[in-house]
């Protein structure tokens, strides 16, 4: 997003997908070459109409994404055509695309192989100082979302809004709750090693809820320069002093005029994964335009108690219970105390009354979410206890076939 465009005029959205063997399933590290038939070279970027392909940190995930800002109805249709060419592709070496948050079963220590060619020197000194052979850098897969704003005022109240909409997201969108082969503990097992892959650094993630600044000056000197001293000394090269080392749930890019948030896990299909986009947007919107509470209230909440909530969230997903009534009250909600789930219905009636509000690409897909439960807790009810690899494969066979048929997964 290089132009200024204002707040909600159009939105980008980036897909991380696994690339995986057809039949077993075991990560396969082939993005480099997908990239290299596609043009001929071992590019980082594919361009592909309004949409492009593009390389991340390991070779056994592609992005998708649209570089240009777009309305978000233009592009559930636009990323099943491109997953489904992706697939046709990686059909002739036996490979396919995988979604959800994490790998299964996984083996980062083992199996991770970081891209060599073009930004190799980013990835490298990712590595070298943070170890990216790990769960939390080599096995996560998310959705972000991008928010175009114009100027420091319209940036100080989105990043406000944000601010209270992050920590309930992995109730719906929740969908890594197995690692190493293992139940984990956790419905977003993402979040949950995500928030503590620089902890070394704390001023890289802090409490992943961002804090409160009202302009590109107050994030310059209170973000990204502390965040920039404390890495320094492993950072001579100054390869990694740039916004994109911040690793909040939601981090300013004024490079390209957007607020990028990152902690919704990848879904099953892209359509579910745009649904919980533009459900996203609309309640960020609603928080923005001052319907339940204004700024002054929004931006007063206490950064760790935004994280509390985000902390249960990612535990519990819809489960989650809410006690904090100075947060319940921000959404103007009837009660003291609620279940991530029960939030969720109250806003998604609210917001299904407001004009402008994204209702066709939400409504069906959240409704199925709010009746069976995030992903995450319908993969673990599929299992059912059988935590065999035979029964992880099957169950993850018919995540992939959900990406293939556009559908939502069931138990």
């Amino acid at each position: 997003m290089t132009a200024r465009l204002p707040a909600f005029a159009a939105y980008g959205i980036e897909l991380e997908y696994m690339i995986v063997d057809r039949h077993t399933l075991d990560v396969r590290p082939i993005a480099d070459e997908l990239m290299r038939a596609a043009t001929g070279g071992y590019a980082c970027e594919v361009e592909r109409g309004p949409l492009a392909w593009s390389n991340e940190l390991v070779l056994h995930v592609l992005e998708i994404k649209n570089p240009a800002p777009l309305a978000l109805d233009a592009l559930p249709g636009a990323f099943l055509a491109e997953v489904a060419a992706i697939n046709q592709k990686l059909a002739g070496v036996d490979a396919r695309l995988l979604p959800s948050g994490m790998h299964p079963w996984m083996q980062p220590e083992r199996e991770t192989r970081l891209w060599p060619h073009d930004n190799q020197q980013i990835y490298q000194a990712y590595d070298r100082i943070f170890d990216c052979r790990r769960h939390g850098w080599a096995n996560l897969q998310s959705m972000h979302v991008n928010l175009p704003f114009s100027d420091d005022g319209e940036f100080e109240r989105l990043l406000a809004a944000v601010r209270l909409v992050l920590p309930i997201l992995p109730a719906l969108a929740a969908s890594s709750p197995i690692a190493d082969g293992e139940l984990t503990g956790f419905m977003d097992y993402r979040m949950h090693v995500y928030r503590d892959n620089a902890a070394a650094f704390p001023a890289i993630a802090g409490a992943i809820i961002p804090e409160v600044v009202r302009s590109g000056l107050e994030h310059k000197e209170q973000i990204l320069a502390p965040m920039y001293a404390a890495i320094a000394p492993h950072d001579e090269a100054c390869v990694l002093q740039y916004e994109w080392l911040n690793s909040r749930g939601a981090i300013p890019r004024f490079d390209r005029h957007a607020l990028e948030i990152r902690v919704l896990d990848m879904q099953e299909s892209p359509h579910v994964d745009v649904a919980l986009a533009a459900l996203c947007v609309d309640l960020i919107r609603y928080l923005f335009e001052q319907n339940s509470s204004d700024v002054a209230s929004q931006q007063a909440i206490d950064t760790q108690a935004l994280a509390n909530v985000l902390n249960d969230c990612v535990r519990d997903a819809d489960g989650a219970v809410i006690v904090d009534a100075a947060y319940l009250d921000l959404f103007a909600f009837p009660g003291q105390k609620a279940s991530a789930g029960e939030l969720w219905h109250y806003l998604c009636e609210i917001l299904a009354g407001q004009p402008g509000a994204h209702v066709d690409l939400w409504r069906t897909p959240v409704s199925f979410i709010l009746q069976h439960g995030p992903l995450a807790r319908r993969i673990v009810n599929a299992l059912a206890g059988d935590m065999s690899p035979l029964r992880l494969a099957e169950v993850y066979r018919e995540l992939a076939q959900c990406l293939s048929d556009a559908k939502q997964f069931s138990v």
